[in-house]
């Protein structure tokens, strides 16, 4: 997977890079090839003469082209590449999403946002290997496609699968934690883990309220105070790459 980093100051370039590093030492699963740029106006006349990168951490104010011009060029292209501007200005956020950024960074940026960040883009890109969920029941160890799961929940370390046709499957007793158990699927784009016992399928959800999702089915899914914010967020991201 490759990905570009461009940054007009050579110090906050050098961060980028260093905490790049760090992200693949912590992800020995992702393998990412790194190109860099100082100058935004080459790398803005390079985007139609070659294969474009899988993402783009872009600098939003530089002086030569701004993060929103090579990212405008980009979309412009027809290049479904994920993007992330890294900024010193919060001003920018509503040209930002006009060209689907997945996310918008503040400087400096934190070790914990870098990582989350390229965890949701390298899920954008990352071709999906898990597309069914393998669960253990009375009957025997049963598969089940993503497609066909509404949401999860998690009883006294029993899952209850509910399916988009109203029907579900129970677990045995989970050995693992809730989150191990569902760690691949969080993995999915499509996939958010909005309270310690539920996991919702973003394809499903009819409505967003503060303190609940509600899906198709008109289940009611508890959001939890700490992940509230992040729900909000990463649902309104889902739905933008929804209509793009």
């Amino acid at each position: 997977m490759k990905i570009v980093i461009c940054d007009d100051s050579i110090e906050d370039l050098r961060k980028l890079e260093k905490l790049l590093v760090k992200y693949t030492d912590a992800r020995p699963d992702v393998r990412l090839e790194l190109e860099k740029y100082s100058d935004a106006a080459s790398l803005y006349d390079k985007i139609a003469k070659r294969k474009p990168a899988d993402i783009y951490l872009l600098d939003m104010i530089m002086s030569e082209k701004t993060g929103i011009e090579i990212g405008t060029r980009l979309r412009n292209s027809g290049c479904e590449s994920v993007i992330i501007y890294i900024t010193s200005s919060g001003d920018f956020a509503l040209e930002a999403y006009g060209v689907h950024a997945a996310r918008y960074l503040l400087k400096p940026v934190s070790e914990k946002n870098f990582f989350e960040a390229l965890d949701y883009a390298v899920s954008l890109r990352k071709p999906e290997r898990h597309s069914v969920y393998l669960m253990k029941t009375k009957d025997g160890l049963v598969s089940v496609p993503y497609s066909q799961i509404e949401y999860i929940e998690n009883s006294a370390r029993m899952l209850d699968v509910h399916l988009t046709d109203r029907k579900n499957i129970k677990s045995i007793f989970i050995r693992k934690s809730f989150d191990e158990e569902i760690e691949d699927m969080k993995n999915s784009a499509e996939f958010l883990q909005v309270h310690k016992s539920f996991l919702i399928n973003l394809k499903y959800v009819r409505k967003l309220a503060q303190d609940q999702v509600i899906m198709e089915s008109g289940k009611c899914i508890p959001v939890s105070k700490r992940r509230s914010a992040e729900v909000k967020k990463s649902y309104l991201l889902f739905v933008s790459k929804q209509h793009e």
